[in-house]
């Protein structure tokens, strides 16, 4: 099926259906069309993710049994000079078990929680995600922000796009370390880092409920471009 001739795309996601060992499909909308409810039912679960905005598509989809599973804001960061922090640290293999414990505690309330998924995928998956990142596979790179005696802090994830832009794939600080900056010195990592590469934007998204991340980029000279909904529907 192909959205340019207005028919709504049922895209298997082969890799989390691997991943997480279910069978879900991500749903593409094209203009005002809905899918064919028969076409739903040959998936376990269906994602869909629609602009805030547009009220009468998410009414459409909630008659079809799509539930509201969180609310998404993407933030443009601007990339502008800073001075290369001492306190920043390309992150490595060895560093690779304390990020996979730091990322799945930091998003275990993420939309790939309970009940669509099982009680601990939302950890394991974050915790793959951040092991991938160090390797350099979907994410190109991992920074650590670390103390004066080299342990870690936080962390971001980073992948350029192929447009003259970058995105921020996780960006977390661990608890202890929490209202010490290290957000900051992470979003400045990370605009350092796209400086380098002769990137001019740098995206990121967060959950609507997320208000301490949002303050952060906020404060950081974000502005939000776009606001969505993730819904799900779950056949069996």
């Amino acid at each position: 099926m192909n959205t340019s001739d207005h028919i709504c795309q049922l895209t298997a996601l082969e890799w989390e259906n691997q991943f997480f060992g279910c069978h879900s499909a991500l749903l593409t909308l094209a203009g005002d069309r809905l899918p064919d409810p028969a076409a739903l039912q040959d998936y376990q679960l269906v994602q869909v993710k629609v602009p805030a905005a547009h009220s009468a598509q998410l009414d459409a989809l909630a008659a079809l049994g799509f539930v509201l599973v969180e609310g998404e804001a993407d933030c443009m960061l601007p990339v502008t000079p800073v001075a290369r922090a001492d306190d920043i640290r390309i992150a490595r293999p060895q560093h690779i078990a304390a990020l996979r414990s730091a990322a799945a505690q930091a998003f275990s309330l993420s939309r790939f929680r309970a009940p669509w998924y099982a009680p601990t995928d939302s950890g394991r998956f974050y915790a793959q995600w951040i092991e991938n990142a160090v390797q350099g596979t979907f994410d190109h790179q991992c920074l650590l922000a670390v103390d004066k005696q080299g342990a870690m802090q936080g962390f971001v994830s980073l992948r350029e796009l192929p447009d003259g832009c970058a995105r921020v794939g996780l960006l977390a600080v661990l608890p202890e370390f929490q209202r010490c900056g290290v957000g900051q010195r992470l979003i400045e990592a990370a605009s350092d880092w796209c400086r380098a590469r002769r990137l001019n934007r740098l995206y990121i998204a967060t959950q609507l409920g997320n208000i301490a991340a949002l303050r952060l980029y906020l404060g950081c000279g974000g502005v939000i471009e776009r606001t969505a909904y993730w819904l799900y529907r779950k056949t069996r």
